[in-house]
């Protein structure tokens, strides 16, 4: 009794291409807008902490900018659209931010 051995060639027994066999390497998508549009959620929920909310909105805003003039994010809709939505978010933090901080400026 022998151990049945896949083939080598990404062939299946009955010929037909296998599951694993790809006819293209994958490519390492880039993490930037994920990272972007996070820190944007993160600087609207943190807007009340004196100057936190206004960094993170401020890097939000720089890591989408530079994830959407990838060319990579051109071809991937999905994440040119959280890179836009980081940039949006991250604008949205830094107004918050800056509103809610002008009533403290008074104390400082």
């Amino acid at each position: 009794m022998t151990a049945a051995t896949p083939p080598e060639s990404g062939a299946t027994s009955d010929g037909s291409a296998s599951a694993c066999a790809r006819p293209w390497p994958l490519r390492r998508r880039s993490r930037l807008p994920s990272v972007s549009f996070a820190l944007g959620v993160v600087s609207l929920a943190s807007f009340w902490v004196s100057g936190l909310g206004f960094v993170l909105g401020l890097s939000a805003v720089v890591c989408g900018a530079i994830a959407a003039s990838r060319s990579g994010a051109a071809d991937d809709e999905p994440a040119s659209l959280r890179a836009l939505l980081g940039v949006v978010t991250g604008v949205a933090g830094i107004i918050v931010s800056a509103i809610a901080l002008f009533p403290v400026l008074e104390y400082l």
